[in-house]
């Protein structure tokens, strides 16, 4: 049985990703996967790390929480929307202050090279767009994924992570939507 966790980084509860996590849940239920959920939306903290990695900040009890949850997960399932090419400043500001040196990675002394401190985990990537996926690929050169996938998640040694476009959201009448929604929570069945 694989524990999962499913990280939600868009703000607007009205929005199709919110549709989307449940239907993920409901998929991994399905299949017998213990499932965890984060909704950055509902945490309070401050998600500005104020003093880069010079002085450590308290972590608020919504982040150790979050942490924990991260921790006892083996497979990391985030969804969220792109924002001007990137991620949604809330998302952002949560993984600058969990994913942190001596929690996710370490450096190594006198050396470029540092500690992959998540290794053992999967991810899968679920985003959202207002343009294909074939052209936020071509075009921008995926941004947000080169973030989140290359910088962030296999940076700490999370690996293979699986990425998946969902859009154009902005055109999409309601019998496309319930299509995305059906085609996730098979993911989440499939627990990819």
């Amino acid at each position: 049985m694989k524990n999962i966790v499913i990280i939600n980084g868009h703000p607007n509860k009205d929005a199709l990703n919110f549709a989307l996590v449940k239907a993920y849940i409901e998929g991994a239920e399905q299949s017998g996967a213990e499932i965890k959920e984060i909704t950055i939306a509902d945490m309070e903290f401050n998600p500005n790390l104020q003093y880069g990695y010079h002085k450590r900040m308290d972590l608020e009890p919504d982040l150790i929480k979050a942490w924990e949850i991260i921790l006892w997960a083996d497979h990391l399932v985030w969804v969220h929307p792109v924002w001007w090419g990137g991620l949604p400043a809330l998302m952002k500001g949560f993984i600058d202050r969990l994913f942190l040196p001596g929690m996710a990675f370490k450096y190594r002394s006198d050396s470029i090279f540092w500690d992959r401190l998540l290794k053992g985990k999967t991810g899968h990537i679920i985003t959202t767009l207002d343009q294909p996926g074939w052209y936020y690929r071509l075009i921008y050169g995926r941004p947000s994924i080169n973030q989140l996938k290359k910088s962030t998640l296999q940076f700490c040694g999370v690996t293979p992570i699986k990425v998946s476009y969902i859009g154009i959201v902005k055109t999409a009448d309601e019998n496309l939507r319930k299509k995305w929604i059906e085609k996730v929570k098979r993911w989440g069945k499939d627990n990819l």
